[in-house]
């Protein structure tokens, strides 16, 4: 099994999407123009790595200070993001992509190893997207430690670039 959608390279535009949040408001690329924003493709709400993977995001302080935006994606429908965003104060929107055809696009979803088992599924990927909608950096294989830092440090390290370019 292989990849279907090509990987997206730095300086790409990030594809736009039209994904509905738990409420039903959808939220495009477009909408963010301007800030950083961090995508985060996520397998499963109120799963021990996903919970703490969102509840790290909802309290890192960096990317709070950066104004950056926030966007969880699953393929769970708007009733599960609703009862896990309440559960856990989740202040940012997590997006239903139920057939995973977006998911599928950015190559967050598709052949998984766990424990020597090979299953379909959404991967743990985090895409950050700069303010002109490139792609300035992607994780593709997340570890949850640590990791809102690592993307608040490389929200620095592109605003330097940008700064001395």
């Amino acid at each position: 099994m292989t990849d279907a959608a090509p990987r997206l390279q730095p300086g790409e535009p990030f594809p736009d999407f039209a994904l509905p949040d738990a409420g039903g408001q959808t939220h495009h690329l477009a909408d963010y123009a301007g800030r950083y924003v961090v995508l985060y493709a996520y397998p499963k709400d109120d799963t021990p790595g996903c919970t703490k993977e969102a509840c790290n995001f909802r309290d890192s302080a960096l990317l709070r200070e950066h104004g950056a935006a926030i966007l969880g994606v699953s393929r769970d429908d708007a009733a599960s993001h609703q009862a896990f965003a309440e559960k856990y104060s989740l202040p940012f929107p997590l997006l239903t992509d139920p057939d995973a055809g977006f998911l599928k696009s950015i190559g967050a979803y598709g052949p998984k190893n766990l424990y020597g088992k090979v299953t379909e599924g959404v991967k743990r990927q985090t895409f950050l997207i700069g303010p002109d909608g490139k792609l300035v950096k992607s994780w593709l294989a997340v570890s949850v430690d640590g990791h809102a830092d690592a993307v608040a440090a490389a929200i620095d390290a592109d605003r330097q670039a940008r700064a001395h370019a």
